[in-house]
């Protein structure tokens, strides 16, 4: 049951599997009368700093989980990094986590866990932020590894019926590297579209508090299926340094402003200077200098795309992306945990329509 994502949960034996049972009610039950599942005792101090967090993957170098935010270690935000860690260094240390649809098929770039978060139960989502290898054949026309801080179909659809199953139940919090969906002609062939509007459905009819938190890059559908107006009870922050944009500066330089790159190329001098020289040569060095000419250019386009794509990113700040509206507030890494507890309580408070001291909003 496992692969086509009806399992829920993977248990090894009888007995293990009524563990698990217990283990989701601590998560997941609401009591009659009741809004929501009971808050749990935790040891762990609201305030602790995640950046201390050690962070062991094959495919990073990265020590420890602060080093994802940190301008000398990842300064583009753009390394591979393991988005399990990051979600067990935000939640509470002396409660187990439990991974729901663990074993669903093609949908690993999406990450659930049932996590207690300052003693609250929550549904906290992850996006995979690491390229991760396929099982098993596929075909040509779709992407021969999953990306990182990329939805695909099964992962769209897995992320759609994580939100639909928190609903009405518990907060859903959100740690997003995301860059959007893939579009490849495989993707689109299994119901890419329809499978992410079903996030953006889901989004609209979740019924209690949401938390969307980039921890490094915002960019593509993301803005759509997860923008703060589909739903009044959602708050959208993001750590500081993040990219947000609704497309990435790489792909906005190779296709947005593909003219601008192209303008440059021509008149950048060492193309031109090469061209001078190939109009004024015989015939004998013409064949030569085309070859010479044609590699000229293909360097320099290259490296033109980077800088249109950097001066792209310098506008399209995480700051811009807070000035226009589209995130709520900018927070330092430290902050990382206690802002997630606080929106929490935030969310609950107003859904049950009390407000206090501790859970009014501080930007």
């Amino acid at each position: 049951m496992g692969p086509n994502g009806q399992a829920q949960y993977w248990a090894p034996s009888l007995p293990a599997a009524c563990e698990v049972l217990l283990a989701h009610y601590d998560h997941a039950y609401v009591a009659p009368g009741e809004s929501s599942p009971r808050r749990a005792e935790t040891t762990d101090p609201h305030d602790r700093d995640v950046r201390a967090y050690p962070h062991q993957h094959p495919v990073s170098d990265f020590t420890t989980v602060g080093d994802i935010w940190s301008a000398q270690a990842n300064p583009e935000r753009k390394k591979a990094f393991d988005i399990r860690t990051v979600m067990r260094a935000v939640v509470d240390q002396d409660h187990e986590v439990l991974e729901r649809w663990a074993g669903m098929a093609d949908a690993d770039t999406t990450v659930v866990l049932d996590a207690h978060l300052g003693g609250y139960p929550v549904t906290v989502l992850g996006i995979e932020s690491r390229p991760i290898p396929r099982r098993g054949a596929f075909p040509a026309d779709g992407p021969d590894q999953w990306t990182a801080g990329t939805l695909f179909p099964q992962s769209s659809r897995k992320t759609a019926r994580a939100i639909n199953a928190a609903s009405g139940n518990r907060p859903l919090v959100v740690l997003a590297n995301l860059s959007g969906f893939d579009g490849s002609p495989e993707s689109l062939r299994k119901s890419q579209l329809e499978y992410g509007a079903e996030i953006g459905r889901a989004m609209v009819n979740f019924d209690g508090p949401i938390v969307f938190c980039v921890v490094s890059r915002y960019h593509g559908g993301a803005f759509v299926v997860f923008s703060g107006v589909l739903n009044d009870n959602m708050e959208v922050v993001a750590v500081e340094g993040s990219y947000a944009s609704v497309i990435g500066g790489a792909p906005a330089a190779a296709v947005v402003f593909a003219r601008d790159v192209t303008r440059r190329t021509a008149g950048d001098p060492r193309v031109t200077a090469l061209e001078a020289e190939l109009a004024q040569a015989d015939e004998g060095q013409q064949a030569a200098l085309r070859a010479e000419l044609a590699d000229r250019r293909t360097s320099v386009r290259s490296e033109k795309l980077g800088e249109v794509a950097q001066e792209f990113e310098d506008v399209h700040t995480i700051e811009r992306a807070r000035r226009v509206g589209s995130v709520d507030t900018i927070i330092a890494a430290r902050d990382l945990r206690p802002y997630l507890i606080g929106a929490v309580e935030r969310g609950l408070g107003r859904a049950s329509g009390v407000t206090s001291e501790s859970t009014e909003r501080t930007d």
